[in-house]
């Protein structure tokens, strides 16, 4: 299937990313999101431009989409590299104390600082950040213990910025998704597109359909395909899958057998998949 590259820049996006490099100047701690399906399609090649020397939180959400070995072999990855990702299910409030506690050890070390320095301590400033609908409204509701923001699995929900109070010791910007102005790389675009962390204006259904079917026999998951629909994916390309399926299950609907395999991943109906793991 061909179509146009995947891009996706909306006004709101644009906007809100001019305002949040503006309120970075007064905030110490970003809590970077990424989708731990795919952390490195996640990750905003321009953030640490963005934040220079601040203290940055690792936050790899959706724990509950991806196998428990490929989550430690990205805790090992990104150890390798003196990092700390923590891992967390917004949605169903797993892994958030331990966010909350290295927060507060950061804002612990800023204030010691303003108090070497002679200043009384304050409550840490920290924002969230991360590419859309990763999960950082949930993860915010999680912190706060309350619903205060708005929280959808789709992109686009958060259009503005908005600062709220967590504790006494925490005040949290939350911050509308961010993207480049540009994806130079498709393949992680479209990985974009398969977990829906990208505006589903960006991209044709049936081509991300075919790419994801493509990259689980990549990955040697074919399987997952043969549970759910009863359709071995062993032999041709993607785009031979999805005509099968759509010819078995949805009288040569492609679009409805498309959006019905993308909805079954995104849901976690094909079981825990992660689609990226560590290089090398």
């Amino acid at each position: 299937m061909t179509s146009p590259p995947i891009q996706w820049y909306p006004g709101h996006i644009a906007k809100a990313e001019k305002a949040l490099r503006e309120q970075l100047k007064l905030v110490d701690v970003v809590l970077e999101v990424r989708d731990a399906r795919i952390p490195l399609a996640t990750e905003h090649p321009q953030l640490a431009q963005w934040i220079g020397n601040k203290e940055r939180v690792l936050v790899l959400n959706r724990l509950d989409m991806i196998p428990t070995d490929v989550r430690d072999q990205w805790a090992e990855w990104f150890k390798a590299r003196e990092e700390t990702p923590y891992f967390t299910d917004a949605q169903h409030g797993k892994g958030i104390e331990a966010v909350t506690k290295a927060v507060q050890a950061a804002g612990a070390q800023m204030n010691q600082r303003r108090r070497d320095r002679g200043m009384l301590p304050r409550p840490v400033r920290s924002v969230v950040i991360g590419f859309p609908n990763v999960g950082k409204s949930a993860l915010i509701n999680r912190l706060l213990k309350r619903r205060v923001v708005e929280s959808a699995r789709r992109a686009g929900v958060t259009r503005q910025l908005r600062w709220v109070r967590v504790s006494d010791q925490i005040e949290l910007l939350d911050a509308p998704g961010v993207l480049p102005s540009r994806l130079d790389d498709q393949q992680a675009a479209l990985k974009l597109a398969i977990c829906d962390d990208i505006g589903e204006a960006a991209y044709d259904n049936q081509r991300v359909a075919a790419a994801l079917v493509d990259l689980l026999k990549q990955l040697q998951m074919e399987s997952a395909l043969q549970n759910r629909y009863e359709l071995d994916a062993t032999s041709g390309t993607g785009e031979d899958y999805l005509h099968h399926l759509a010819e078995l299950r949805y009288q040569n609907d492609l679009e409805r057998a498309a959006r019905q395999l993308l909805n079954d991943f995104r849901k976690g109906t094909l079981g825990g998949i992660a689609l990226e793991r560590p290089p090398g």
